[in-house]
């Protein structure tokens, strides 16, 4: 072998196959590009990393497996042929040839299925299972990707979070040999305030400091025609050149981030303050400012004004690409987050309608439900996320167990009483036979499995991922079928 350890005398040597030159060198370092390596997927696996991500995937699978088969869960297979529904993504839908103009849907999850466990008795029920979305493609998202997919009845919040801390806790010791300290829990409102995000990093500091208070009523335009005016504290960076800083300027300016601009302060390590708007701000204003945030020497701060809600997303972008610059998001450290108390509904201004943040069947908090009808904006949702390095890695909610309010529910999402019978009434009719209280989470099973792995895309931990057109280019699909395969559907393409 390559190590010299152990040598064999030859004595006859018998060719079992020849190989061509492969298209690009089977080292860890390769030439060969994402294209390439996507259509020989097969020899791209025998490099080193791909081998590495794949027993990764493995070893997560087989200890999710021993947690949970200890802690009384059942592993149950659900369909992958399902009706569609109109919530959420696109389906993908599969043809029926024996019910003529009849379609399947590929289950997006198996939420449904999981509920009707519950009320057959199951318990505890587990599947680590595919799910397939059809929508835009990114570094993240994949149409089929793996889910961990949970349910259990008779619990509560509470019993969820600590199962499923326990579940993470026991996956990162076996796996990476972490032990995870704690897993601290915010509301939906206090992630947002602090940090823009419903999913933050909290490896790093860099918490959002509200400053309308300080800032309005000096004459300056943009900060007195606000709604909120916000900041970072960028510790040490007081020593960003005009480049560095016109280039986060230029930064924030792009389309993907979306703002007008950014008001930065120096606070130099010889005790002065210097910022871009002098003119209105004088040195009290800017001490103000330092104390608010929490300034020492050298220090910068950075300041967004606008809408409420454009400028915390944008200066959350903003928090993670300086984070980025500065080294903060460190691959190897695991910093877990619960992120609780969701909004129920979500206003959509192109339907002119309600729809569900998380799905129509979370349960409302009980505190809530007589808001339904007066202010459905400001009801909160039995809703909880597992948030990983600024990753949701699972997501879950107590559900809705009760017909009653199933049916109230999909009268605010706007479904008439027809067309939730149409669509759910399986389920429903399902909730007179004594549906138990349940509820549950599933995990991002290849997420999961890029973050421990220290790489960005979950593409990386797939045998056989698709590209960001949706094609699988090793086997060349989606592709063409054959007319008289289209005639037995009953298909005609235009």
């Amino acid at each position: 072998i390559c190590t010299g350890e152990i040598e064999i005398e030859v004595t006859g040597l018998t060719i079992l196959n020849k190989s061509k030159t492969p298209p690009f060198t089977i080292e860890d370092e390769t030439d060969g590009g994402d294209e390439l390596r996507m259509k020989y997927r097969y020899l791209d696996i025998r490099r080193t990393p791909v081998k590495e991500n794949l027993m990764l995937r493995a070893k997560v699978a087989s200890e999710t497996r021993k947690y949970l088969d200890a802690q009384g869960f059942i592993e149950v297979e659900t369909p992958y042929l399902i009706k569609s529904t109109p919530e959420g993504a696109r389906d993908f839908v599969v043809p029926s040839r024996m019910n003529e103009g009849q379609f399947y849907a590929l289950p997006q999850s198996p939420q449904t299925f999981k509920q009707l466990l519950m009320v057959a008795g199951m318990d505890k029920y587990y599947q680590i299972v595919k799910c397939f979305r059809d929508e835009d493609l990114r570094a993240d998202r994949q149409p089929e990707f793996t889910q961990i997919d949970c349910e259990m009845s008779f619990v509560e919040q509470e019993d969820i979070l600590n199962m499923f801390e326990g579940l993470t806790r026991h996956i990162l010791k076996a796996v990476k040999g972490v032990d995870l300290k704690n897993f601290p829990r915010m509301t939906y409102d206090e992630a947002m305030k602090l940090y823009g995000s419903d999913k933050p990093d909290i490896r790093f500091d860099m918490q959002f400091v509200e400053m309308t208070d300080l800032c309005k009523g000096k004459d300056f335009g943009l900060f007195d025609g606000a709604e909120l005016i916000v900041a970072i504290n960028a510790k040490g960076c007081a020593n960003y050149t005009r480049k560095q800083l016109d280039e986060l300027v230029d930064f924030v300016k792009t389309p993907q981030v979306g703002a007008t601009g950014l008001i930065y302060c120096k606070y130099s390590e010889d005790g002065t303050s210097k910022s871009t708007i002098d003119k209105f701000f004088d040195e009290n204003s800017r001490n103000a400012w330092a104390k608010k945030a929490g300034c020492k020497e050298g220090d910068l701060l950075l300041i967004m004004a606008g809408e409420t809600e454009k400028t915390r997303k944008a200066l959350s972008t903003l928090r993670l690409h300086l984070a980025n610059e500065l080294g903060l998001r460190n691959p190897q450290e695991f910093a877990p987050l619960w992120v609780l108390d969701f909004p129920l509904l979500e206003w959509d201004e192109d339907s002119k309608r309600y729809h569900a943040m998380h799905h129509p069947f979370t349960s409302p908090k009980p505190n809530d439900i007589e808001k339904l009808d007066t202010d459905p904006a400001a009801v909160r949702a039995n809703a909880y996320d597992l948030v990983l390095n600024g990753n949701e890695i699972g997501g879950g909610s107590i559900r809705i167990h009760d017909k009653t309010l199933q049916k109230l529910m999909f009268q605010h999402l706007g479904f008439s009483d027809d067309e939730a019978k149409d669509q759910f009434g399986f389920l429903m009719e399902a909730f007179e036979y004594g549906a138990p209280p349940h509820g549950g989470v599933a995990f991002g099973f290849d997420r999961l499995c890029a973050i421990m792995g220290g790489q960005e895309s979950i593409r990386d931990f797939i045998a056989f991922p698709k590209n960001n057109s949706g094609r699988d280019v090793m086997i060349d699909s989606p592709s063409n079928i054959a007319e008289d395969q289209l005639t037995e559907l009953h298909i005609k393409l235009k």
